[in-house]
């Protein structure tokens, strides 16, 4: 998954945040743990590998970078 970050704008900034914990929340207060796996393009996306599968209401929804 994707995922864009508030004050990254690019690719060395992303570089920073790989290998740090990403915690998405459901509606029903179930967690979903993943982890950054590598920067996304030069403008400073971040490709996050989850343990589960996301559903699909998680799409331009928020994540917790810890």
């Amino acid at each position: 998954m994707l995922l864009v970050a508030d004050g990254v704008d690019n690719r060395e900034k992303a570089s920073k945040l790989v290998g740090k914990e990403v915690i998405f929340l459901t509606q029903k207060g179930n967690s979903i743990a993943g982890k950054i796996a590598s920067a996304h393009g030069n403008k400073g996306a971040l490709r996050a590998v989850f343990e589960k599968g996301m559903p699909g209401q998680s799409i331009g929804k928020d994540a917790e970078i810890k």
